[in-house]
C-alpha cells in the first residue's frame, strides 16, 4: 500500500484552482476537467462527480474537522502575502509550544489550510538566536539528533 495524495471536493473548480494558485502558488499539473491535481500533489474534484462516484448527496463544508498542511520556508514573507489578499481566517500567526509559527485559512470550500514555518527553518531560528542544540532540542521537545539533522 502507498499513499498518493489528498483529495477535496469543491463546489467551484475555477474559483479553487484561481484560489489555490494565488494564495499557495500551486499550479494544475494534470487536468481531467472534473478531477485537478495541483503541484505537491493535491486533487480537487468536482461536488456534482464526488456525489455521482459515491452514490451520496449528503456531502458537508467547513466541518472544522481537517485540514491540508503545507510549510513555508519564508514565512514571513507568506503572512505579510496573506494580509493582502481577501482570505478568510481560521486563525491569525500564532506560535506554537515547540516555536513552530502557523496560520490557518478557509479555501473557498471552507477546507481548513494550514500553512507552517518549515521545521528545519525553526531549528535555524532558535540555534541563530544563540541557542544550543540541545537547547533548541529542549525548546522544541524534540531529540538533539532531530535538531542537528535539521542544522546540516
Amino acid at each position: 500500500m502507498k499513499f498518493k495524495n489528498s483529495l477535496l471536493v469543491v463546489t467551484d473548480m475555477d474559483k479553487s484552482v484561481q484560489f489555490y494558485k494565488k494564495v499557495l502558488g500551486l499550479h494544475v499539473i494534470m487536468d481531467f476537467g472534473a478531477n485537478k491535481t495541483l503541484t505537491g500533489g493535491l486533487s480537487l474534484q468536482t461536488a456534482e462527480t464526488w456525489k455521482d462516484f459515491t452514490g451520496r448527496s449528503d456531502i458537508s463544508f467547513g466541518t472544522n474537522n481537517a485540514e491540508v498542511y503545507f510549510e513555508e520556508d519564508n514565512f514571513d514573507t507568506f503572512a505579510e502575502k496573506l494580509e493582502k489578499l481577501d482570505v478568510e481566517y481560521v486563525h491569525s500567526v500564532k506560535e506554537h509550544s515547540w516555536g513552530q509559527r502557523v496560520v490557518r485559512i478557509y479555501d473557498p470550500d471552507r477546507h481548513i489550510i494550514e500553512v507552517g514555518e518549515n521545521i528545519k527553518v525553526v531549528c535555524k531560528r532558535f540555534s541563530d538566536s544563540g541557542m544550543t542544540p540541545e537547547q533548541v532540542a529542549e525548546r522544541m521537545d524534540v531529540p538533539v539528533k532531530f535538531v542537528n539533522a535539521c542544522l546540516r
